[in-house]
């Protein structure tokens, strides 16, 4: 009986220790191009992690939008399919609205303003997708997005009467937003873009440059119209469940690797976006210069009466525009 008790003992003990030292897989999923900036640096990030970790931590990561669109994705998390998700705030906002406020068309207009921007706020919307289950591994950037289409179009009559633009499926309150500044949105799934611009389903699209060349969107839509619609900004998010689950002693030593490959992705999409523009000229890509970039202004403050209040909380929309505006009076 002592022995069998011994026995007892001893394997529970080795079960306990192989419980504390189990692997963690994460999977993560996201809309990168396979073999993109933005994926390059999450496996990258992923290597680091399992080095730091001894291999308890494993990242896999789903690209190219595998796994469906960013709200896909989300829903994917909520039921365990998914541990992460790299989102733009469009994707983040099935999580929680606020952060969508930092990219309100033509509010901020540099990255500059950018940075102010996100230091002041960034941690108040960290502490919103923790409220919701969620922690933050960073914020990073897709960058200044810019109308590519099929068709050339150059002034905002063109894209009122014409453009059939893309609006991001299930989320009505954006749809309403485009409406109000005088666009045609065709709402579908971002994996539907391609095979729809083909089609003539859709003709425009906003996208930053560096992603419309490592999708290859630039292709299908050659007409780029040289004037920055909004910033694209996002987060890679891990459900806080799964998170907690990683030793307490390891989580921080992860989480600044993580906060230092968001920053990586920063630098890198600022130093490669004028790049991308160079080689996509190179590759067929036409710029057209806007007829009349005050009629899109217009159309962007149009937008801003829908943004504040249905898309995002009146407060943090009100926060941003007042840190935007002490960026620019310190700068002057």
């Amino acid at each position: 009986m002592r022995t069998l008790a011994l026995a007892a003992s001893l394997t529970a003990a080795l079960g306990i220790a192989g419980a504390a030292h189990a692997e963690e897989r994460i999977k993560l999923g996201t809309l990168a191009p396979n073999g993109s900036p933005w994926h390059q640096l999450l496996k990258e990030m992923g290597q680091k992690w399992k080095e730091a970790s001894g291999g308890q931590v494993n990242l896999v990561i789903y690209p190219n939008g595998t796994l469906g669109s960013e709200g896909d994705m989300v829903k994917k998390t909520k039921i365990g399919q998914l541990q992460a998700v790299a989102l733009t705030t469009i994707g983040l906002h099935e999580i929680t609205p606020e952060p969508q406020a930092v990219d309100v068309p033509m509010m901020i207009d540099n990255f500059e303003q950018l940075d102010y921007v996100m230091e002041r706020v960034g941690p108040k919307l960290n502490a919103l997708l923790e409220k919701k289950g969620y922690v933050n591994l960073g914020w990073s950037e897709v960058g200044f997005v810019r109308f590519f289409s099929t068709k050339k179009y150059e002034s905002m009559a063109d894209f009122t009467g014409k453009a059939k633009v893309f609006g991001w499926e299930g989320d009505p309150a954006s749809i309403e937003a485009w409406r109000a500044g005088g666009f045609q949105p065709k709402v579908m799934s971002s994996t539907d873009i391609v095979p729809s611009l083909q089609t003539g389903l859709l003709d425009t699209v906003a996208l930053a440059p560096l992603y419309a060349f490592t999708s290859r969107i630039f292709e299908q839509a050659k007409y780029m119209l040289d004037l920055p619609w909004a910033v694209l900004t996002g987060a890679t998010v891990v459900r806080k469940d799964v998170w907690d689950r990683i030793p307490a002693d390891l989580r921080p030593k992860l989480q600044q690797i993580a906060f230092d490959y968001a920053k990586k992705v920063s630098q890198e999409i600022r130093r490669m976006d004028q790049d991308a523009l160079k080689k996509m000229k190179e590759q067929g890509l036409v710029v057209v210069a806007p007829k009349d970039p005050a009629a899109f202004n217009k159309a962007a403050l149009s937008t801003w009466t829908v943004i504040r209040g249905k898309v995002v909380p009146p407060e943090i929309f009100d926060e941003v525009k007042k840190l935007v505006d002490e960026a620019r009076a310190k700068k002057k």
